[in-house]
């Protein structure tokens, strides 16, 4: 079983990868010019799950990637790919599964989450040291919940259209402001539907925030 899940997130994020690397031509004739069009950006992410109990412990088992191309001075178009994972622990309990069925156990559960699609964005105080901007994430994403329980476990996964809209920071610190830092605040909603052990989950709502690099 593990393999398989293995197998199935290293094809999910090599395609999302591919994304990414469409825009890898239009850096390489930008790399010499004074102001960079096609910034990249390195995220470690903070992630807190929402109208769900299933695993809705927060947790920085995150990661967002994405790269963009500046149409304007201000507005920009790009793609992102980004994993997350947020576990709980529930101890031992009888769960009544059928009217003849009965398990006494405890629970491992985790919540595994890899959304990638196309991203924009509007900043403001373009050409200053510090820039905020405004933007969204629109693309799909594949969930898996995992209920781990004595020897054993169970799990679901599935497919759901993802939207994100985030606000946040550019920071170059250097005169070129060729290389910087980023800070995000997001929120997100996935259309994703699973069943779990103890019922089923429609719908995946995350708040977090994000820390990074731009280059």
């Amino acid at each position: 079983m593990k393999t398989t899940f293995t197998k199935t997130i290293l094809r999910t994020l090599v395609l999302a990868g591919c994304m990414l690397l469409t825009v890898l031509p239009q850096a390489q004739a930008q790399c010499c010019a004074s102001q960079r069009k096609v910034p990249f950006a390195i995220d470690w992410q903070m992630n807190a799950p929402l109208s769900t109990d299933f695993a809705d412990k927060i947790s920085g088992w995150g990661m967002n990637l994405e790269g963009a191309y500046d149409v304007t001075p201000n507005f920009s178009v790009g793609a992102f790919v980004s994993f997350h994972t947020n576990h709980r622990y529930v101890g031992r309990q009888t769960l009544h599964l059928s009217p003849t069925e009965s398990l006494t156990t405890d629970q491992q559960r985790s919540a595994f989450q890899v959304p990638f699609g196309i991203a924009g964005a509007y900043t403001f105080c373009n050409g200053s040291h510090v820039r905020p901007y405004v933007g969204v994430k629109l693309g799909t994403m594949f969930a898996r919940n995992t209920t781990y329980f004595g020897t054993g476990g169970l799990y679901d996964k599935s497919w759901g259209f993802y939207a994100s809209p985030e606000i946040g920071l550019k920071i170059y610190p250097n005169r070129e402001k060729n290389w910087g830092f980023h800070v995000a605040a997001y929120y997100s909603y996935a259309t994703n539907r699973t069943e779990t052990l103890t019922g089923d989950i429609d719908g995946q709502g995350n708040v977090g925030f994000r820390l990074g690099i731009l280059f």
